[in-house]
């Protein structure tokens, strides 16, 4: 088992320490059905960037509370990532992670036109964490994400895409498949079960 060594040691009982989920359109209820697959015991920390709208406040937190057995918080500068844990970017903000296993709040410039920013926080957490990094990308439009998952897979992370027939909108899994970088493409109530096969088993990737 590799590991980048930056300022962190793995989780313990983890192939890997980090799965980051984006979504945009219809990306809530994919959001809510991954993470309700994941026991409380899951051994990792999962980050989350969802497209919302940035002059309102989000209650995506308090949604994703009542239907996962994971601790759920909006994301603030200088969380420290922890295990069992999800961390929801808010409106108008990036979301960075960092070598030292905490989180950044950035509000630079848009990227694909949006902030929060799938590839932003693909990007940081590939860097910081190189080979021990899952992304998910879910439903949504657009093709944030597709620059993010070519910097995961040359990390050696692993990358997810939801398929066609599941996602409400398939335009952000579609950009990122098409950069030849997804290692899987699964249907959504396939997912909870294959990040915890992949995040619990070994670091080497099971087939499907």
């Amino acid at each position: 088992m590799s590991y980048s060594g930056k300022g962190t040691e793995p989780f313990p009982g983890a192939a890997y320490d980090i799965v980051a989920l984006a979504a945009s359109a219809g990306g809530l209820n994919a959001i809510s059905q991954v993470l309700s697959g994941l026991g409380s015991d899951f051994p990792a920390a999962v980050v989350v960037v969802q497209h919302l709208d940035r002059h309102h406040p989000s209650l995506m937190a308090d949604i994703l509370r009542r239907r996962t057995a994971l601790a759920v918080r909006q994301a603030e500068e200088g969380d420290a990532l922890r295990p069992g844990t999800v961390y929801i970017a808010m409106p108008d903000r990036h979301l960075l992670v960092n070598p030292d296993g905490t989180l950044s709040l950035s509000h630079s410039e848009l990227v694909h036109f949006v902030r929060p920013s799938a590839d932003l926080l693909f990007e940081s957490a590939a860097a910081s964490y190189t080979n021990r990094v899952i992304v998910v990308v879910l439903s949504g439009t657009g093709s944030d994400g597709n620059m993010g998952v070519t910097a995961v897979k040359k990390m050696g992370g692993i990358v997810i895409a939801q398929d066609r027939a599941t996602a409400e909108f398939f335009g952000m899994p579609e950009a990122a498949i098409s950069t030849g970088d997804v290692d899987y493409i699964l249907p959504l109530k396939e997912i909870a079960s294959f990040l915890i096969k992949l995040v619990t088993l070994s670091h080497e990737c099971p087939s499907i």
